[in-house]
């Protein structure tokens, strides 16, 4: 009997080690993996059993959060859904996240370990945090201005502030109401799908994800090139440019839309957006030189975050010399997001230093409490001051006195370059229209607001029409606002 004993009380535990052993492994060695299964459904419910935290514009919540009472309980909702949906992207139960909602998402869920009054603290208690806040850089009249500027036209328009490298308003358009992917209803899915199927694209971020040729708002880089080099030592003397200029090369010649450009100034060439100038400076500045110069404003970074991800800004590391004069002037493979010719305008005004850009001030606890804070960082010397003094000059030369007059502000000193940037097959498309700005008031000790403003589909195709009559307005709109809050 008492054999029979020992020998049940030994099987027992055989049997009990054996489910600690299954435990152990269920709940440690597999835990990610079946956390992580599709076919667990816990983590989803999990995730919205709590209202998701808010991104704030100001003091100002842009989005919220509805209980619907269903096994997903809370959806996200969205104030100015279109207004803001450059900047925050969406949050949907059926498609994910994109852009803030996604770069910022273990805060605003509460899964970010530094929500945690202590360290391990969640992974102890298991216990969910409430989300938190995340509060942005975008300052609301510029991001209004800018929406109504474009007007539902496909464009887009980025600002900073180019001392500290704050973004200011991120807007592309025409735009979408993130709000009606945030469940998981049927609705969601016809939503999804006709905002893919819309020719307009409404859901491509242009302002950080679409590039463009930035046509002649590139000769900024060109000019900025050429005195950095030495090729051209003084602004206001002649160049050795002809007119009719042959692109080196081929038997092309290259046409200016104003008279006058033969063996034209720097000044003049800026002044008036000569083709032929700007393209004989780019390549006596000689491959090297021209991608030194790009790559100080910023361009072929592939790694560039705001958080978001912003799509790399390129100029071709090899091109014959005929591509490269193409190259000099915005056209052939170069290609610039709004925000990258932001930067460059950015850089001129801040003193030839570029600074970081970004798009979250803090973010914070749901109660307040910091948890991250963001500070100016270096980015990259553009210029050296002496450069950028001139090129300064230069672009207030041209918004006072050739094509970028629209965007005059009185008693402000306005910089400015127009840009008409031709694409398509044989240059067949309609040109984009380019307007690259930067405004200091009278008295103040640094520029305030640095904008770029693109559309793709100007009222008139060509010249100043286009670049100064369609997109300078934009700018001048956005930099009055900028002023209005600015710091002397």
């Amino acid at each position: 009997m008492t054999r029979c004993i020992h020998r049940a009380a030994a099987l027992c535990l055989v049997l009990l080690a054996a489910l600690l052993v299954n435990a152990f492994r269920v709940q440690v060695l597999q835990a990610e993996d079946l956390t992580a299964s599709p076919a667990n459904r816990r983590p989803v419910i999990a995730r919205y059993d709590e209202p998701r935290g808010d991104i704030v514009v100001g003091s100002q919540r842009i989005t919220g959060s509805k209980d619907t009472r269903q096994q997903l309980r809370y959806e996200r909702t969205y104030l100015d859904g279109p207004l803001y949906a450059p900047v925050t992207g969406y949050a949907s139960q059926t498609y994910g996240t994109t852009l803030l909602e996604r770069a910022e998402d273990g805060v605003l869920a509460g899964t970010d370990p530094l929500l945690a009054p202590l360290p391990f603290w969640n992974d102890f208690t298991r216990s969910e945090r409430p989300g938190g806040k995340v509060l942005t850089t975008i300052r609301a009249p510029l991001q209004q201005a800018a929406y109504r500027g474009l007007h539902g036209r496909r464009g887009a328009v980025a600002a900073l502030e180019p001392s500290t490298g704050r973004i200011l308003a991120l807007v592309s358009s025409p735009s979408y109401d993130p709000g009606v992917l945030s469940g998981n209803s049927t609705e969601v899915t016809d939503a999804w799908q006709r905002l893919n199927r819309a020719p307009t694209r409404p859901m491509l971020n242009r302002a950080i994800r679409q590039t463009y040729p930035p046509g002649s708002a590139f000769k900024i880089v060109t000019a900025t090139a050429a005195l950095e080099t030495g090729v051209v030592k003084d602004p206001g003397a002649p160049t050795d440019t002809p007119d009719p200029y042959v692109i080196p090369g081929t038997v092309t010649a290259l046409p200016n839309p104003v008279p006058g450009c033969r063996k034209a100034s720097l000044v003049y060439a800026i002044r008036w957006s000569c083709n032929t100038v700007m393209a004989n400076l780019g390549v006596k500045v000689g491959l090297a030189g021209m991608r030194k110069a790009a790559s100080g404003f910023g361009f072929n970074d592939g790694g560039l975050m705001i958080p978001s991800r912003v799509a790399p800004s390129t100029f071709d590391r090899k091109m014959s010399v005929d591509q490269l004069a193409l190259s000099s002037i915005g056209q052939f493979d170069t290609a610039a997001t709004p925000l990258q010719m932001a930067m460059v305008a950015a850089a001129v005004a801040n003193g030839g230093e570029l600074s970081y850009p970004y798009l979250v001030e803090r973010t914070t606890t749901r109660d307040g409490d910091t948890v991250r804070e963001a500070h100016r960082r270096f980015y990259r010397r553009a210029m050296s001051p002496v450069t950028a003094q001139l090129m300064q000059r230069l672009m207030v030369e041209a918004a006072e006195h050739g094509t970028g007059r629209r965007a005059l502000i009185k008693g402000v000193t306005v910089g400015g370059k127009t840009g008409t940037a031709q694409h398509g097959v044989d240059n067949s498309g309609t040109p984009y229209a380019w307007f690259i700005a930067w405004a200091q008031a009278r008295g103040a000790s640094r520029p305030a607001v640095a904008v770029a403003v693109v559309v793709e589909d100007p009222a008139a195709a060509g010249g100043d029409i286009s670049g100064g009559g369609d997109a300078a307005p934009i700018a001048r709109a956005v930099m009055v606002e900028a002023l209005k809050g600015a710091k002397p």
